[in-house]
């Protein structure tokens, strides 16, 4: 797997942005939302008891994510079709204002190294990734463990401030002063 200080990949993938068709599909790549910071958050497969949970959480801290100048791109190795209907099959997802990406041929799962290899589907997978395309934060969860959202933000903002931020930090917080 992919880990802190690897770059990104590439990438270009369809994603499931909407509810409606008539304005449900892009496509999406790593040039994409240059000078932000992104937080990639994978799971293994849309229609699970875990995933919708996570994919919710996310959608609800998107103006959080968005004011730390962080852009949040979810994916599966579900088609952007079987997104749609995630979304149509979940209330909370109907308006989910974050990207759907869809990674159907494996290319971006394989290359971060987050095949599962028992299922053949995407891992519980988060990175967060500096505007350079750099990694700096790698983390994958068993499927049975829902992740946190509002972790996966601390840390983003933790990373941020370009400080040395003790355990349980929080925004607006004393950094590490070393003397």
């Amino acid at each position: 797997m992919l880990s802190v200080g690897d770059t990104f990949p590439a990438f270009d993938l369809k994603a499931t942005v909407s509810s409606h068709l008539s304005s449900a599909f892009v496509r999406i790549t790593d040039q994409d939302h240059a000078g932000k910071w992104k937080v990639f958050f994978f799971w293994p497969k849309d229609f699970t008891f875990i995933c919708p949970t996570e994919i919710a959480a996310f959608g609800s801290l998107h103006e959080n994510f968005s004011r730390a100048n962080a852009v949040v791109l979810g994916g599966s190795t579900d088609s952007e079709f079987v997104h749609l209907a995630c979304r149509h099959q979940h209330p909370q997802l109907v308006n989910l204002p974050l990207p759907m990406l869809s990674d159907i041929k494996r290319e971006l799962s394989q290359a971060l190294g987050i095949i599962d290899k028992r299922e053949g589907v995407a891992q519980r997978a988060t990175f967060i990734v500096d505007p350079e395309g750099i990694i700096r934060y790698a983390a994958v969860t068993d499927t049975s463990v829902g992740r946190n959202a509002h972790e996966v933000l601390r840390v983003l903002e933790a990373l941020q401030t370009g400080e040395l931020c003790p355990a349980g930090w929080q925004k607006g917080s004393d950094a590490l002063k070393v003397a």
